[in-house]
């Protein structure tokens, strides 16, 4: 496959020019064609954002959810049929505010689900309110007199709930993103990839040569199996650290469920069905309704 391949054609993107998320854009249509993946074989789900409008850029199989709401679908595809490539992408009001509470259970649970947070530190879509990342100070149409609240690490959250892929990416390096993103959708379990991605029309502070004066690359001496070592990285505030930050194996979550315990990972809705036992199962609800 070709990155060209997954392209919609002469479509009106609507974000800003020069945003971030072009590059990621891009580098998501990258990873896609080098791992070979048929457009009818994926599908991108996504919340409400402006990162959430990827998916109505790129040929795939697409779903958009409700604010914070598209790691739920997401499990649920995946569950229901194991032979598709499932992407969670967002934004990091989308999934780590709204949908907070998903984004954790969702590690506990360890889907094969690859999740995309683009990461600007700020609301885009709704006028540039301060976000969960936004740092303390930013000073925002909503928080005049600056943000006071500590914002959430991501990276941090995640090593300390286990999650079995924790990496960071900059969208201002669009092929060592592409490279994460490819490496993220390979391994099989939950992967977060937080992507920095500045807003050039709400953020003036975190923009480009913000982050290219603060991030850099982690090397061969950081070992992602190392889940103290990859919390020191994670929690690091002043450099940003950049590249596969943590990785444990674990059995994905819809591989333990009953229909799938024998290896047969057949489409739930390419089974046959047992009409039987859903006459039994409908009796053993109606009780003594009968």
């Amino acid at each position: 496959m070709d990155a060209g391949d997954y392209d919609l054609g002469d479509v009106d993107i609507a974000w800003c020019p020069g945003c971030g998320n072009f590059m990621i854009h891009r580098a998501l249509k990258g990873a896609l064609a080098e791992l070979d993946l048929k457009p009818e074989e994926t599908v991108i789900v996504s919340g409400i954002g402006q990162a959430a409008k990827m998916p109505q850029y790129i040929r795939t199989n697409f779903f958009n959810g409700l604010h914070g709401r598209s790691l739920p679908a997401a499990t649920a595809i995946k569950a229901v049929n194991p032979g598709l490539t499932v992407i969670a992408e967002s934004g990091d009001g989308c999934m780590y505010g709204e949908g907070g509470n998903h984004m954790v259970h969702a590690m506990r649970r360890n889907p094969d689900i690859t999740c995309l947070v683009h990461n600007n530190m700020v609301y885009g879509l709704t006028k540039g309110q301060a976000s969960p990342t936004t740092r303390p100070g930013f000073h925002t149409p909503i928080q005049t007199r600056g943000v006071v609240a500590q914002p959430l690490d991501p990276l941090a959250t995640a090593v300390a709930a286990n999650c079995s892929y924790v990496a960071r990416a900059f969208a201002g390096d669009e092929d060592e993103t592409r490279g994460i993103i490819r490496d993220a959708m390979e391994h099989k379990g939950f992967s977060l990839v937080d992507i920095l991605q500045p807003c050039v029309s709400y953020n003036r502070v975190n923009t480009f040569r913000w982050f290219k004066d603060r991030i850099y690359y982690l090397d061969g001496d950081h070992d992602p199996a190392d889940r103290l070592a990859a919390f020191e990285r994670a929690i690091e505030n002043e450099r940003l650290p950049l590249g596969l930050i943590y990785r444990v194996d674990r059995p994905p979550f819809e591989v333990s469920l009953a229909p799938y315990l024998e290896g047969d990972l057949k489409p739930l809705f390419r089974r046959q069905t047992r009409m039987d036992a859903l006459v039994d199962l409908v009796e053993s609800l109606r009780g003594d309704q009968g």
